[in-house]
């Protein structure tokens, strides 16, 4: 649950934008900030199976961008490359570089 947990925290950064303003809240706030969907459907003052059936269908929305534009999966290969490039180079310059390519994302 754990591992689903953290690639849909990456996915909704990445593309949250593409989403509607109820999708990111739900999805905010049941991911982000660890609320039931009981505690969403109170505050929305909708039923639990609606708030369960818009998270199911905005996860499955984030899974669709991300198989088109695969932003997560080129994060995760650029993230490893650094991590490599990191533990290789002993030059404090090169290494400088890195951390500045780092905070660039």
């Amino acid at each position: 649950m754990i591992e689903k947990t953290t690639r849909m925290n990456y996915l909704f950064d990445f593309y949250q934008a593409l989403l509607t303003s109820k999708q990111r809240n739900y999805m905010e706030l049941y991911y982000l900030e660890d609320y039931s969907l009981g505690e969403i459907s109170e505050l929305y003052q909708v039923s639990r199976q609606a708030v369960y059936d818009n998270i199911k269908r905005t996860e499955n929305m984030l899974e669709s961008y991300e198989d088109k534009l695969r932003l997560y999966d080129k994060y995760l290969k650029q993230a490893s490359i650094i991590k490599q490039l990191e533990m290789e180079i002993t030059d404090k310059n090169l290494l400088s570089l890195i951390q500045q390519l780092k905070e660039i994302d």
